[in-house]
């Protein structure tokens, strides 16, 4: 046997075989083939570094490194899997093995740390993605929902957690930079008389009547519009409120454009990748399964989710070979449609009529009326957005679309529905808007004869006397149409949310519950007859939460704390209905795939925001604001703070560039430039898209034709 100090070792690698061999050469010749063998157990049980010239050191960190690289490209490799095993065996043993030697002597620590730093690294990697799974908010639940439930079911959910975060930056914009401000550093209460409550209110301020209706101390608050002063600069830090209020007002909307439009490109750029449909079967029957699950419980719901897609892939096979009589089916789909335009424009002559009554209610004295005449108008609306979905899926049932499609359809009637309801109610309350600002004229005349009256009155008694002063809940002031328009718009989210609670209660568990525990007792099946357990009503939900996100982007400017409230409500409905689709759903009857993408929401979702937004864009351009009430009090128009702004804290030069640049006759130009921009941008897309399927086409004709 040959003494160790007299080997060296030298690395040889097999390009062409992918595989790496280790050969100790000896100085002395070989003996016996029994020799040669033992001598290299025991080479391979010890290396020695300080017998390495420099250039077997180098050849091993060759070596090293390709054996890393193999590590890491043995999945892609197309060999059995018992090579595979045995290949990353050998890999691995060669490079925990070596490792050591490159790590001593002189040079050679700077690699052994390296490599050290490289393998905490990777793991760090590998936790902190692990960590931020573990951080996006009701992940498990989610796709506990999904395995039992579909993507459909699940699309809902994932579009409240994406809801659920915009609401959150649109809060910390409104609590941060307008509430906290004016509640620390503003006038307190009872030092103004738009911070008191009026002294023929006051007896009746605390009552929960009036709180419920957010009036009393609630009205004169940092919840609404009027609260807040006029004055330029509040507090030490001489913090801007007007221009931070109208800023804010501004900036949510453009933020909620961004986010939207932003989410929409990154949904069809995620949709435009892969092809979807080619051997769908084949791809789920054999990669579907998580071999790296370990808990039961992931078993159960990951057998779920597969069984679910089964049925979904099923189904659009089906679909797409189905063959059905086309003039009757023409035919029941514009009977379908004249129906639903029938509805519609019941709804909205339903709505127009309870706000005209609801003025009439308002000119007579609320209190004079009862609770329902009062809330008359939320509830009417809150009633039609429940019972009118229910009506168009009965009529859906006539048209025998593609359940996604019918899906899409629903989500369209139920958006006419309630964009008309909407519009209508805006339509009304600019009516009211308008009394309240005929109301206003004869106040400030009023008030300018009070005040006359009182101070004439003071001086005659005595001229030397000191100012009279008045408490400021003794003060008369005018309606506030600002804070009447945010009071609309929280009843209105306000009496939303219960109305939906409610039905989920009562139309989801109760009915669970009678079905259940009634079941054995009854006459017939209840599971399986009527009233059975209720299916998950996605466009539904979808749209309610889509409308109740407009009315907070319509209303935010005038009710500040509406964004707040719309966080409260999407984190309860998060927890209330992933309780209720768990405990008292079952699965579709009907089973279909998801789109690839949610830009079918979100397109709707962008819709809804613009249409959102043109009311109060009509308001704060057009209609003068109230003149006690609101930072925008004493100005002919609420934008005439930014004037303000320019003219006072900028140079001249700096106004004037906003003036030449505000011009419309450089804004419509650069406006259509944009769209032609737009334009030329979807024509290239398009064409792109085009040019992939075809290429798609070639590929699998070349392939048909090699096989």
């Amino acid at each position: 046997m040959l003494p160790a100090e007299k080997n060296t070792c030298v690395i040889h690698t097999d390009k062409c075989k992918d595989h790496i061999t280790p050969l100790c050469l000896s100085s002395e010749p070989e003996t016996s083939e029994a020799d040669d063998h033992e001598d290299d157990d025991n080479e391979e049980t010890e290396v020695r570094p300080e017998s390495l010239s420099p250039e077997e050191l180098e050849k091993l960190k060759e070596a090293m490194d390709e054996r890393k690289k193999l590590i890491q490209s043995l999945r892609g490799k197309p060999w059995p899997m018992k090579q595979k095993l045995d290949t990353l065996r050998e890999s691995q043993e060669f490079v925990e093995k070596h490792e050591g030697a490159l790590g001593k002597g002189r040079g050679r620590k700077l690699y052994a740390y390296k490599v050290m730093m490289t393998k905490k690294w990777m793991k760090f990697q590998r936790d902190f993605e692990n960590f931020k799974t573990a951080c996006i908010p009701w992940e498990m639940k989610i796709k506990e929902i999904e395995s039992h439930f579909g993507s459909s079911v699940a699309s809902y959910f994932i579009f409240l957690r994406w809801m659920y975060g915009i609401n959150m930056i649109l809060f910390g914009l409104t609590f941060g930079l307008v509430m906290v401000p004016e509640a620390l550093m503003g006038k307190s209460y009872g030092s103004i008389p738009r911070k008191t409550v009026p002294r023929a209110e006051e007896a009746s301020a605390m009552d929960f009547a009036v709180l419920w209706d957010f009036g009393g101390y609630a009205q004169y608050s940092v919840l609404f519009y009027g609260y807040y002063n006029n004055q330029r600069a509040i507090g030490w830090l001489k913090f801007r409120m007007p221009l931070s209020y109208f800023l804010v007002g501004v900036g949510t909307v453009a933020y909620s454009y961004m986010v939207v439009i932003r989410t929409m490109a990154r949904n069809a750029n995620e949709s435009g990748i892969g092809d979807d449909n080619s051997f769908n079967f084949s791809w789920k029957m054999f990669t579907s399964w998580d071999y790296l699950i370990g808990n039961p419980e992931t078993a159960d719901n990951k057998f779920a989710s597969i069984t679910t897609s089964f049925k979904e892939a099923i189904l659009e096979e089906q679909e797409s070979l189905k063959d059905d009589n086309i003039h009757l089916t023409r035919f029941l789909r514009v009977l379908a449609n004249f129906l639903v335009l029938c509805c519609l424009a019941g709804s909205g002559y339903l709505i127009y009529f309870v706000v005209r009554r609801s003025q009439k209610f308002t000119l007579d004295g609320l209190e004079n009326h009862t609770w329902w005449e009062r809330n008359e108008v939320n509830m009417v609306m809150s009633l039609l957005g429940m019972f009118c979905p229910m009506l168009f899926d009965v009529i859906s049932t006539l048209e025998n679309y593609h359940p996604r499609v019918a899906l899409q359809w629903q989500l369209g009637r139920i958006f006419a529905l309630f964009l008309g309801n909407l519009y209508t109610f805006i339509i009304a309350l600019m009516d009211e808007i308008n009394i309240k600002r005929e109301e206003e004229n004869i106040v400030k005349f009023n008030i300018t004869m009070w005040e006359a009256s009182l101070y004439n009155g003071t001086l005659m008694e005595n001229s030397t006397a000191p100012p009279f002063t008045i408490h400021p809940a003794d003060v008369p002031r005018g309606p506030c149409w600002e804070t009447m328009v945010g009071q609309e718009f929280v009843r209105l989210i306000i009496s939303d949310t219960m109305m939906t609670y409610i039905t989920l209660l009562i139309g989801d568990f109760l009915r669970a519950v009678l079905v259940r525990f009634l079941n054995n007792c009854w006459c017939w099946d209840l599971e399986a007859g009527f009233p059975s357990y209720s299916e998950f009503d996605v466009s539904g939900n979808v749209l309610g939460l889509i409308f109740n996100q407009g009315m907070i982007w319509m209303g935010a400017f005038y009710a500040p704390c509406l964004p707040a409230l719309n966080v409260l409500r999407l984190h309860v409905s998060m927890y209330l209905q992933c309780w209720a689709v768990m405990c008292c759903n079952v699965p579709q009857e009907r089973v279909f795939k998801a789109s690839g993408s949610n830009n079918f929401y979100m397109a709707m979702l962008l819709v809804i925001l613009f249409l959102s937004t043109l009311p109060a864009i009509y308001t704060i351009v057009t209609i003068p604001p109230s003149f006690d009430c609101g930072p925008f009090s004493g100005k002919k128009r609420m934008f005439d703070v930014i004037h303000e702004t320019l003219e006072s804290d900028f140079p001249v030069w700096f106004s004037k560039v906003f003036s030449y640049a505000s011009n419309p006759g450089l804004v419509l130009p650069f406006i259509l430039l944009m769209a032609l921009a737009i334009y030329y941008l979807q024509s290239t897309a398009k064409s792109y898209k085009e040019a992939n399927v075809e290429l798609k086409k070639k590929v699998q004709m070349v392939t048909c034709n090699e096989i």
